[in-house]
């Protein structure tokens, strides 16, 4: 894994990751504070889609490029693509000074209503409540929504809960999880001026 630390421009946090191994090739680059612009190409249409909303809905900058095997099936370009994005979000992070540190959000897209909730406490946990009633949206497997997501939260040393409330079409439950985490990033990556170092009694995060 090599990571590239953009030179920040106007305190912007933005970094470059890049991994390669015998199943993908992937280089993200991920400005937190950017305006939602987003160059995706996982290979995957349906992954591509849900990472553009991803970035859009937090308002973070993404440039992805993954080259994957997958003549065999989507499992290691999905998983590898959160294990890279939960790298970057941990790296351009940083010390975490100043960060909300908490995020949440309950999102409705039609009849689909989902909530995600935000830790970036540095301690890895995912809780991870949804079912999909068809094994594919587009060339992706539905179940590859719950590893995708627990490569990120662990990469990113994040305590993270996604629930779907209430939901039918298959679409919308995965669009909502990725935008609900979406906002919930954004909220806990925010900074509030009142916080001193780091929002913990232990003085680090």
């Amino acid at each position: 894994m090599e990571i590239i630390r953009e030179k920040e421009q106007d305190g912007l946090r933005m970094v470059t990751v890049k991994r390669d191994t015998r199943e993908t090739r992937i280089t993200l680059s991920l400005n937190l504070d950017g305006t939602g612009k987003a160059s995706v190409d996982t290979g995957i249409g349906f992954f591509n889609h849900m990472l553009e909303g991803f970035a859009r809905h937090g308002f973070f900058d993404l440039e992805l490029k993954v080259e994957g095997d997958l003549e065999v099936d989507c499992h290691h370009t999905v998983e590898d693509t959160g294990i890279v994005l939960g790298c970057a979000i941990r790296e351009a992070l940083g010390d975490k000074a100043g960060i909300c540190r908490y995020g949440s959000m309950i999102l409705p897209m039609d009849e689909t209503l989902v909530l995600a909730a935000v830790d970036l406490s540095g301690r890895p946990y995912l809780n991870f409540q949804a079912e999909f009633t068809a094994p594919k949206v587009g060339e992706m497997d539905t179940e590859m929504a719950r590893e995708f997501f627990y490569a990120v939260s662990y990469s990113a040393a994040m305590n993270l809960h996604l629930k779907v409330l209430d939901g039918g079409n298959n679409h919308h439950i995965m669009e909502a999880l990725f935008k609900a985490f979406a906002k919930a990033l954004d909220q806990a990556a925010g900074k509030d001026d009142r916080i001193r170092g780091v929002l913990s009694t232990k003085g680090s995060l």
